[in-house]
């Protein structure tokens, strides 16, 4: 085990439930961190045939034959006590999805810590990658931060920046976010000081914006929206909860690659103009790069174009 303190490896229990927490979990591992237990949301129905899976966090853990545990919430005082029956050190968490109360928070000797996908206190909630990219920031980052009770108010032990760029998209944000978070927190617990504990500092009071939890919904574009919007929301959506359009025939479209076309437009909204240039909003134009039309698979827009799957002049929704 990775004998930080000098005279005994730290007890640590990770928390977590997604892939974006799944490589934290293996960094940890990898480095051998004493992770006497892992908590994640339960299996739950998933895909077209709604089969049973368990999380990502929870096959890892599984696989590194780690104690598995799922509770529903920590309303339960069994699950609390469970909890802090394990005599630990530390808890790390990582998008784990359930409120941690009082109780939980309190329950670790020095704390738990939260691998947050924002620089604090910008982006507080459940969401912030999507929102980083939706919003047009330059650029975002990973915060380390000791937990309160309130949203992501917790102080702040480290943070490390990235540039968000025009070509930047979810996928690649995420991979690249949840990489930094495991780097961090590595490095984090092999200069841990347990005579100091955790030091961290407040969040600033200013900048404060909330990560609303996505919805389906948001992924229907508005031709309204300037294609620099639209293009965005095409690079933060996808692949869920994905980016779509009604055509004329009532059919859904998915839309999977775009760029913002300099020419400007005043068309109606929504029109195919030619080469797969559509109408937005602002006087502005969209080039479609790859589409899903209906029932069908992925493909580049000349191939949509030749195959008569959309067509000059048809309007989109």
């Amino acid at each position: 085990m990775n004998d930080i303190s000098s005279k005994r490896p730290l007890r640590i229990a990770f928390m977590g439930t997604p892939d974006f927490a799944v490589t934290a979990l293996q960094q940890l591992l990898n480095k051998n961190f004493n992770i006497i237990c892992v908590y994640s949301q339960p299996p739950r129905p998933k895909g077209r045939g709604k089969k049973v899976q368990a999380s990502p966090v929870q096959q890892l853990a599984e696989s590194a034959e780690i104690e598995m545990r799922h509770p529903i919430s920590f309303k339960n005082k069994n699950d609390i006590k469970d909890f802090q029956n394990l005599n630990l050190d530390l808890a790390i968490v990582a998008a784990y999805g359930l409120i941690l109360p009082k109780d939980i928070l309190k329950a670790p000797k020095y704390g738990c810590i939260n691998i947050h996908a924002s620089v604090l206190p910008r982006w507080r909630g459940a969401a912030p990658i999507h929102r980083a990219i939706l919003a047009g920031d330059s650029e975002t980052g990973v915060t380390l931060m000791k937990m309160d009770e309130g949203l992501d108010t917790g102080n702040m032990i480290s943070v490390q920046r990235t540039a968000i760029t025009g070509n930047t998209t979810l996928p690649e944000l995420h991979d690249q976010l949840a990489q930094m978070g495991g780097d961090m927190i590595v490095e984090y617990l092999n200069s841990f000081d347990i005579e100091q504990g955790i030091v961290a500092e407040k969040q600033p009071e200013n900048g404060v914006t909330y990560a609303k939890m996505l919805t389906k919904e948001e992924g229907r574009i508005d031709w309204k929206q300037s294609a620099e919007d639209i293009e965005r929301q095409i690079r933060a959506l996808n692949p869920w909860p994905g980016t779509w359009t009604i055509d004329q025939n009532e059919k859904r479209i998915k839309v999977l690659a775009a760029q913002v076309n300099q020419k400007n437009s005043n068309e109606e909204l929504g029109e195919i103009l030619s080469d797969g240039v559509i109408q937005c909003g602002q006087n502005s134009v969209l080039q479609l790069i790859k589409i899903q039309p209906e029932n069908k698979k992925p493909m580049d827009i000349n191939v949509a174009l030749n195959g008569g799957h959309i067509n000059q002049g048809d309007i989109f929704q």
